[in-house]
């Protein structure tokens, strides 16, 4: 059965703060006014009014025998009743005045027991929860909110958990009727033949398969793959109906069995899980072959670039010997003397050899001006092949009215076997064709100028890589789609429709403070843009760190701030003070105060069957956490063989319950003083580290920045130290598409409001969208000389700050597309689309997709205003920089955690590898709060030996702290050691 610790149901605590106790438990003027208005006798006013305090709190009653002393004692003294004997209350428990006093309790509180009608309508609830929900105390707490909304007192947990059991079974049971039962039976047959032995398990097997690196011949393979998936999905029912969570869970359970495990599941679910999990299969295909075709287009460039620049060193001295003889026919024409007797000294300083010259100005000329693109023939030539693979696996679609991208993929792909450099132009059928997507300098290549008229000829292989290159800009912005794919589908299908926008548009309004009209919106938003930099131009004279001259603002340093000198001794005591303990046993400890190893059970969602499970999940958490690995782990820790180490993760442990696991750690942590004197918890900072991983692999890219091949761990974390979010992305994505993720999926009762984040999150498009969401983005600012300050009217003038300003807002922009824009947010909100799926979108300039420019001049509106308060408030940008370099010294704690296997991510399997970094942040968290703990009581015992702990000195410590950890050495799982409790309680103030 479901633990009530796993679900939001209200429970009585045994252990409270002071703080907590005055919060919940102390009775207003009004309530106990109203108490003895009721009953004169003090022991009715007693009984009713703890009653009182307990129904607000928990929604239901308990029996007044349960409730702690402490909770009593609260009450009463803060009423100026007695405090009745235990007896008392086990007496009132059994009295029948009870049962009157809870009626009258529940009128004036206002809610009521559920009646018939009710529980009809609390079924339907769970099997409307259930649509979209796999996990049971997911849908219990779905029913929990409905019913407090519903202003009903909540029935029994037991009765909670049958009804969410009974109705998930049902809502499956449903979904494998109508899935299996739209089967023909020439498929069910191809499934059942895919499940027997022999040749037929290579086939369900390579449904699991990942790519590899992409090269010619392993995408020729994974190509084949794909029409095998292709026929596969052929006479399959669409199961779009059923919600996103619901399939990803299946699809999950579906991709952790062997075909043993298969077979011995009833029919209907089987076929439907294989339905699912070919479906996906392929769709993830079609992502992968789109991804691969962006990187290899991405590599062309990057390599032609880096060419160009060596061409540059190498023809240097070409360069010189140009300008040099340039500089002497000046100076030659410059001479006195007759037009003949100059132009013959010219011919002289030539040495006659006029064609020479031309033909060195001609080959300076083709790559001046930092056209890199002639250098990309050389690559090209290699992967040629491949990417006309790839086109041709993408079914592409438009995703406006504008074809002329498809007509000329078409064409190339007509001509795709012709080995002629030059194509006659009306061959191509280029006249007709739409060419307003190239670019000058592509047309230059292609048709030998730049010019509009209809072309003679075409350089085919130009013009292929024009093409290929605006199918890569395009996949990007959303311009074009790939049909039967996931992260390249027409983004705009997981909007919601404009009638949920209406009704939900004036409540988001109010939830995030903005305006949702157009016209006000802008008024607004202009208004305060114009304020403000009225306020900062005024106050510049006196703002004794940042000057303006001819390159643009200088901003300079502020003093590092001194710390307080009793701090270091404090830190000193602390590090000697804690004691020796192997990484094992943080984990162990921290596990036994949390239970985390509740949370992960089979992905069937049916009750676990596992011997140990605490020992097994610890086990798992140090295997993956710490990367030893199976193997290493098994031999490590007696008592495990390597498959059992492995089974628990591939078996019970996906990200969203790694995610679950990291909130219940961060709820515990937030629970403790220390972190309130690091933070407020209002602001989070984002940053990546890179990870290494196996070359073999579609995730891994060479970072330019980091060097080496590998991903990027994407981390949001808080002003209070501790990790809120992680992701794991390729290397060559663009960070800040992911910066507002962590938030918008953060569930921890941390939640911050302002994120800072590194340079790349200066985007405007990610500005706008973060303004929309009700998120205060400040990134940290370089070359800020570069960024462009807007004004909020064209006329408007500053006396001190106007050589910012290279430009104004299109306020007629923003307010056109600003219904656009708050669909997309509304979205974002209902969970139908995540914000990095709009900003891959918006991270590409389209002619086509104004949202793109809509988005941009919002940002451009709120990154002004943020530059502004940035070089006018020199704490902010002290602020920032704290905040960042939290980040940076949690991704050193993280690596130093991640000890095993040289620190590569052993995995090949993506969304495997995406587990290990939700397991090494779960292990950091861990850690971090074990250190918490640890930190609060020694510096409880240095406080009672009469040092002086100032809010300066505590907030100069931190919980990244290693040297008393032992990584290493003979590691002892011992789950009989007592392990003593986590004490909330502690305060440091006098």
């Amino acid at each position: 059965m479901t633990n009530i610790h796993e679900t939001a149901y209200p429970r009585l605590k045994q252990e409270f703060t002071e703080q907590e106790l005055g919060a919940i438990y102390t009775p207003s003027r009004a309530q106990i006014d109203h108490i003895f208005t009721l009953y004169r006798q003090a022991s009715h006013r007693t009984f009713l009014l703890i009653q009182l305090m307990l129904l607000q709190r928990l929604g239901y009653f308990v029996p007044l025998s349960s409730v702690p002393s402490i909770v009593v004692r609260h009450i009463c003294e803060h009423s100026g009743l007695r405090v009745p004997a235990k007896r008392a209350l086990a007496q009132y428990d059994q009295s029948g005045s009870k049962t009157t006093h809870q009626r009258r309790l529940r009128g004036y509180v206002g809610i009521r027991v559920m009646d018939s009608s009710d529980e009809y309508w609390l079924e339907d609830q769970a099997l409307q929860a259930a649509h979209t929900k796999q996990e049971l105390p997911d849908i219990i707490n779905v029913l929990i909110e409905e019913l407090v909304q519903r202003r009903l007192e909540l029935p029994g947990f037991t009765y909670l958990f049958r009804l969410a059991r009974q109705s998930r079974t049902s809502v499956n049971d449903g979904i494998y009727k109508v899935v299996a039962g739209r089967l023909p039976t020439c498929v069910v047959e191809r499934f059942e033949h895919m499940l027997t032995a022999g040749e037929n398990l290579r086939i369900w097997d390579s449904l699991k398969r990942e790519p590899k690196q992409p090269n010619v011949r392993a995408v020729t393979d994974f190509l084949a793959h794909i029409d095998t998936m292709i026929a596969l999905a052929q006479d399959l029912p669409n199961t779009e109906a059923i919600a996103a969570t619901k399939r990803e869970q299946l699809v999950l359970e579906a991709r952790a069995l062997d075909v043993a495990e298969m077979r011995r599941i009833k029919p209907l679910k089987r076929h439907t899980l294989i339905v699912l999990l070919i479906q996906s299969q392929l769709q993830k295909a079609m992502d992968d072959i789109a991804e691969i075709f962006i990187k290899t287009i991405r590599s062309l460039h990057n390599g032609a670039e880096e060419r160009l620049r060596q061409y540059h060193l190498q023809h240097a001295e070409q360069i010189e010997r140009l300008i040099g003889q340039f500089r002497e026919v000046l100076t030659v024409l410059s001479d006195e003397g007759s037009d003949e007797e100059r132009v013959a000294r010219v011919e002289q300083s030539l040495d006659g050899d006029l064609g020479a010259w031309i033909t060195e100005c001609d080959e300076h000329m083709a790559y001046a001006g930092n056209n890199y693109y002639p250098f990309m023939l050389v690559g090209y030539v290699g992967k040629r092949s491949l990417l006309f693979k790839c086109l041709e696996a993408l079914s592409l679609k438009s995703s406006s009215q504008d074809q002329s991208l498809l007509a000329a993929i078409a064409i190339i792909q007509k001509h795709r076997s012709s080995h002629k450099e030059q194509l006659p132009a009306a061959e191509g059928a280029l006249p007709e064709l739409a060419l307003d997507w190239m670019s000058d300098k592509w047309r230059k290549l292609v048709f030998g100028r730049v010019a509009a008229d209809a072309p003679a000829s075409v350089h085919r292989k130009y013009f292929e890589l024009a093409v290929m290159t605006q199918v890569m800009d395009e996949l990007k912005s959303g311009d074009l789609y790939v049909e039967h794919s996931g992260d390249y589908d027409d983004y705009r299908n997981h909007l919601v429709d404009w009638e949920q926008y209406e009704r939900e548009v004036k409540a988001y309004g109010e939830l995030v403070g903005l305006s949702v009209e157009a016209p006000a919106f802008v008024a607004q938003l202009r208004d305060k843009l114009g304020s403000l930099a009225r306020d900062v131009d005024s106050r510049f004279p006196q703002n004794s760190l940042a000057d303006i001259d001819e390159s643009g603002i200088v901003i300079r340093r502020m003093e590092r701030p001194k710390p307080p000198p009793e701090l270091d001794a404090i830190e000193q005591m602390v590090t000697n003070e804690m004691d020796p303990v192997s990484i094992l046993d943080v984990l162990t400890e921290t596990e036994k105060w949390l239970d985390l190893h509740k949370l992960f059970g089979p992905l069937s969602g049916f009750e676990a069957k596992v011997d140990d499970p605490r020992k097994r999940f610890i086990t798992t958490l140090f295997c993956y956490g710490c990367n030893l690995g199976a193997t290493q782990t098994a031999r490590s820790i007696k008592g495990l063989s390597r498959k059992q180490v492995a089974w628990l993760n591939l078996k019970h442990v996906t990200e969203q319950r790694l995610d679950k696991a990291i909130v219940k750690v961060i709820n515990a942590y937030n629970r403790f003083a220390l972190p309130r004197y690091w933070g407020s918890g209002k602001s989070a900072s984002a940053d990546g580290t890179k990870w290494n991983i196996y070359e073999a692999n579609l995730l891994s890219e060479y970072h330019i920045r980091y060097g080496g091949y590998g991903g990027i761990g994407y981390y949001h974390v808080s002003d209070k130290y501790i990790a809120l979010f992680s992701h794991f992305i390729p290397c060559g994505v663009y960070e800040a598409v992911y910066i507002l993720d962590g938030l918008i999926n953060n569930q921890s009762d941390i939640q911050p409001d302002t994120l800072h984040g590194d340079t790349q999150a200066q985007s405007t498009p990610v500005f706008g969208l973060a303004s929309l969401l009700g998120i205060d983005l400040m990134p940290r600012i370089r070359n800020i000389k570069d960024l462009v300050f807007f004004k909020a009217d064209k006329a408007d003038q500053y006396d001190n700050i106007g050589s910012l300003f290279r430009g104004s807002i299109d306020w007629e922009l923003i307010a056109r597309h600003m219904k656009d824009m708050l669909r997309v947010v509304i979205s974002i909100k209902a969970g139908k689309i995540a914000p990095s799926t709009i900003l891959r979108r918006l991270g590409t300039a389209s002619r086509k997709n104004k949202l793109y420019y809509a988005f941009r001049e919002l940002g451009r509106v709120h990154r002004t205003m943020f530059l502004l308060k940035y070089i006018n408030d020199a704490e902010l940008r002290r602020t920032i920089h704290a905040a960042t370099n939290k980040s940076e010294e949690f991704n050193g704690f993280i690596k130093w955690l991640f000890f095993g296997g040289e620190g590569i991510i052993a995995e090949n399997v993506r969304h495997e590898q995406r587990k290990v970094i939700k397991y090494n942040q779960l292990v950091a968290n861990m850690v971090i709060l074990h250190n918490v703990h640890e930190m609060t009581r020694l510096l409880k015992t240095i406080q009672a030996k009469g040092y002086v702990l100032t809010e300066e000195v505590l907030r100069g410590l931190a919980p990244y702290r290693k040297g008393h950890i032992n990584r290493f050495g003979e590691y002892m799982l011992d789950l009989e050691r007592e392990v003593a409790p986590m004490n909330y309680k502690v305060e440091f103030t006098k």
